[in-house]
């Protein structure tokens, strides 16, 4: 890595990457110019396995080892703005398989990128640490994705920087702003009690760590520490933090309009995977909607197994669609429905500005308690009610509107 980056961001979703693009191209960090670089990016998916089958594009088909651009060499002249990306990968091929078509798109606008593994091996994480910590006290900006994230509130405890920048991680920055307002400590939604004694005894040895991050996303005159919230999510922010509104302004100038079809498209959760839904009960709910409103596709969620797709596909009809780049990406390209679909995610808080202006309707079906697993969080109903109600822009479904296809 080249020296002294002024920002430095850190990602671990093909979200959160494109988040820090949306916020580089909002401060104008951008290299001057800004005509379409597309040359990494096909026109339409690279291929379809039928109406049954599941369709990809080629990242999560690719190679999963390195190229030679992970080394962190830019193809446009230079670090554009002083903005330099740090990716630490999850594991899943589908999540890795975004983030390499993301980081292709950030090099292509100039940004140096470094794919930087942290997981998958006991000492990966004390490897990237050390190969990260020079970095990460020089910089003068931290953004971060996940402030969640175990290892990125490890990194802050080696920040100097008196900047520091949260982008969206979906819904769960509702979460994060709710938290941080009422001092509490950072926890995801659906995990808040759960875990049992052995999550407890893990909680309490990360402690100090935790008690760490939460401070330096704290606001703070006195040590002239500055912490911002870059987000396209309904969220009041406490004290001294500054609140951006992402509008996808980057995403719109990018790509499309897109063309429309003329059927309605689902948009897949991964609720059933993080045990906050049961699989049974989602299932009846996507066959309802697809009989209700006459839906053609189903864009899966990176997350969502290939079993429960599979079983999906065969007792729906659904041509089941594994998109390459986030969504908001892929419907701004198109082709995507005149309507769209979705159960209470992010997706209903971005669409509506990535898809402004092209006749798009998207639609949110709330989410039944019948449906709940007897795992789920307590936070479960009210946390995705408030995903549902403060969505701007949508049309509502009730659940108990859409009646079991049995």
């Amino acid at each position: 890595m080249t020296p002294s980056a002024t920002s430095l961001a850190f990602v671990e979703s093909p979200v959160q990457l494109l988040n820090v693009l949306e916020w580089a191209y909002a401060y104008g960090t951008q290299p001057p110019g800004g005509a379409p670089l597309l040359d990494g990016v096909p026109s339409q998916p690279a291929r379809t396995a039928g109406r049954s089958g599941a369709r990809t594009g080629g990242a999560a088909d690719a190679p999963d080892a390195p190229d030679a651009r992970d080394a962190g060499t830019p193809r446009a002249a230079g670090a554009a703005g002083g903005l330099r990306i740090v990716v630490l990968p999850p594991t899943d091929p589908m999540s890795r398989g975004q983030l390499r078509r993301m980081a292709a798109l950030a090099r292509d606008e100039g940004y140096e990128v470094r794919w930087q593994e942290a997981r998958g091996s006991r000492l990966a994480p004390v490897k990237a640490l050390a190969a990260l910590a020079r970095d990460v006290r020089a910089a003068a900006r931290i953004i971060v994705g996940d402030p969640f994230s175990r290892y990125v509130q490890l990194l802050l405890t080696l920040v100097r920087a008196e900047e520091l920048v949260v982008v969206d991680d979906g819904t769960a920055t509702m979460e994060f702003a709710a938290q941080t307002a009422r001092g509490e400590r950072l926890v995801r939604w659906h995990r808040i009690g759960r875990g049992g004694a052995a999550g407890r005894l893990r909680e309490l040895a990360y402690a100090p760590v935790s008690s760490a991050a939460r401070r330096r996303f704290t606001p703070a005159a006195r040590t002239g520490r500055r912490v911002e919230m870059f987000t396209s999510m309904p969220v009041t922010v406490h004290g001294t933090m500054r609140l951006r509104v992402n509008d996808f302004a980057w995403t719109r100038a990018r790509f499309g309009p897109p063309r429309l079809t003329r059927g309605t498209d689902l948009v897949g959760t991964s609720l059933v995977e993080t045990g906050v839904v049961d699989a049974a009960g989602y299932l009846d709910a996507v066959r309802a909607l697809t009989v209700r409103h006459g839906a053609t596709r189903y864009f899966a969620h990176r997350r969502e197994s290939a079993e429960k797709l599979r079983r999906l596909s065969e007792e729906t009809g659904l041509e089941i669609v594994r998109p390459d780049l986030p969504l908001e990406l892929t419907a701004r390209r198109g082709p995507i429905g005149r309507t769209v679909v979705s159960f209470p995610s992010t997706v209903v808080h971005t669409l509506p500005y990535a898809l402004s202006g092209t006749g798009v309707t998207v639609a949110v079906c709330d989410v039944d308690p019948a449906w709940l697993t007897g795992s789920a969080s307590p936070r479960a109903q009210s946390f995705l009610t408030g995903v549902t109600e403060t969505a701007r822009d949508v049309r509502r479904i009730h659940a108990r509107t859409v009646p079991a296809a049995g």
